[in-house]
């Protein structure tokens, strides 16, 4: 019987050194492991010095174990492909937990009792349960929901325009529209979901913040442990009440699902509620801002659109390798491996970062550059690979399809103004204002 994940799972040897020598020498410049040093965006130039000389890095984390830096395609897909070395379950998928004494309890055990960190045999039968809302059928008939949210929100943005913060008016609204819709959340509760989201993206930075002995507003505190807990509270009531009166939602879905016959235990309840808030929301309203500032930096490229609007569909893979919208993902080793010359010990962890990955030269030409039509875009990693790959892949994508067909037939002349601000987070890519011109 499968225990939850947060009982099982390794525990960081504070200050851990790799048991093996180190081939590669990391190179100074970037903090992979500070969420502050991804408020200026992704470091790709530093990336590539990783790829090029160090594509094994050891990494330090404050108060935590170091983790194997990973930045080469076949590096992170070999990895990606091979979950009964490469464990998410063992270790979970985030780069530190802190401190058993500085954690959230029900937050922590969330993080870890989800179906994203589960290997074999429990995580594809789990995975089997929740197909029907990601089918092509499925995705064709909510794409027809989402055709008229994404004209609604449109409106708004411009009787507000022309100069508006993308994010609030769209970015936050289009995913969270469309996740309530599979899930069957009231149109009342789904502002909560917008709250709770923002909390969640700062968790980790005040976490490690707290790990480390620094400060936390006691203001920001409390109002941070009351979202939590509500969002707990709402996740844990709704789910109940899918189990006594199911529904034909996604929320259904993950409310009747079984492991080993049995329901699934609240602990893991907890874990699907704040994966789909979190991975539901979040990636594709980074990736909507995201497009939005490539379409600004490559004008001809966003011409090409305009020129022909067939072509969006072949910008959003490229867009999404681009933008990367989850910066990296965990594995822990179960039995020692070797990556580029690089001898890793069994528990160590790797980090996968995929806006490396994503921009590998050996693997896509001029990796910098935006390219719609490029042969081989489809072959990007910003969803993962293999059997964890994230399950609302074509979801993401058909939201980014929509937005931009509405966004450039309305807008021709939109663009970034410039303005940006981004959390402190180095697990997504948090884009949290974005100021766009409307052009008219």
């Amino acid at each position: 019987m499968l225990q939850p994940v947060s009982e099982t799972a390794l525990n960081d040897i504070v200050d851990a050194k790799p048991q093996y020598a180190r081939v590669y020498e990391t190179p100074t410049g970037f903090d992979l492991a500070s969420n502050t040093a991804f408020t200026s965006g992704q470091p790709f130039d530093y990336y590539r010095t990783l790829r090029e000389t160090a594509p094994v890095a050891w990494t330090p984390v404050p108060h935590a174990a170091g983790f194997w830096a990973i930045t080469r395609y076949e590096d992170v897909k070999r990895i990606e492909l091979d979950p009964d070395r490469f464990s998410p379950q063992l270790g979970g998928i985030n780069m530190a937990y802190g401190p058993p004494g500085k954690r959230h309890v029900r937050l922590h055990g969330a993080a870890l009792n989800t179906l994203i960190c589960l290997d074999r045999p429990y995580h594809v039968p789990l995975r089997m349960q929740h197909r029907a809302f990601f089918t092509p059928d499925y995705i064709a008939e909510l794409r027809k929901k989402v055709e008229v949210k994404v004209d609604q929100l449109l409106d708004v943005m411009e009787k507000k325009g022309p100069v508006v913060d993308m994010v609030p008016l769209f970015s936050e609204q289009l995913p969270l529209f469309t996740l309530c819709e599979m899930m069957g959340v009231d149109e009342k509760d789904r502002p909560k979901v917008i709250r709770w989201m923002h909390y969640l993206e700062l968790a980790g930075h005040m976490f490690a913040e707290s790990a480390q002995g620094r400060r936390i507003s006691p203001l920001f505190l409390a109002k941070f442990l009351w979202n939590v807990r509500q969002m707990f509270r709402f996740g844990e009531k709704i789910l109940q009440e899918r189990r006594r009166n199911p529904r034909e939602d996604l929320l259904t879905a993950i409310a009747q699902a079984k492991l080993d016959d049995e329901p699934l235990p609240q602990e893991f309840l907890d874990g699907a509620w704040l994966l789909i808030i979190f991975a539901g929301n979040d990636t594709t309203r980074n990736s909507l801002s995201g497009t939005m500032k490539l379409l600004t930096e490559f004008p001809e490229q966003k011409q090409r659109l305009l020129n022909d609007p067939s072509l969006i569909r072949q910008m959003v893979p490229e867009a999404l390798r681009l933008v990367s919208p989850v910066i990296h993902m965990r594995r822990t080793l179960k039995q020692e491996a070797e990556i580029a010359g690089q001898k890793i010990a069994a528990g160590e962890k790797v980090i996968m970062y995929y806006g490396a990955a994503n921009r590998d030269p050996s693997v896509f030409k001029d990796p910098d550059q935006f390219m719609i039509g490029r042969e081989n875009a489809n072959d990007h990693l910003a969803f993962g690979m293999g059997p964890h790959v994230c399950l609302g892949q074509r979801v993401a994508a058909m939201q980014l399809e929509v937005a931009y067909e509405r966004i450039l037939d309305r807008f021709p002349n939109v663009r970034w103004t410039g303005k940006t601000t981004q959390a402190p987070n180095n697990f997504v890519n948090a884009i949290s204002s974005l100021e766009i011109d409307l052009g008219k």
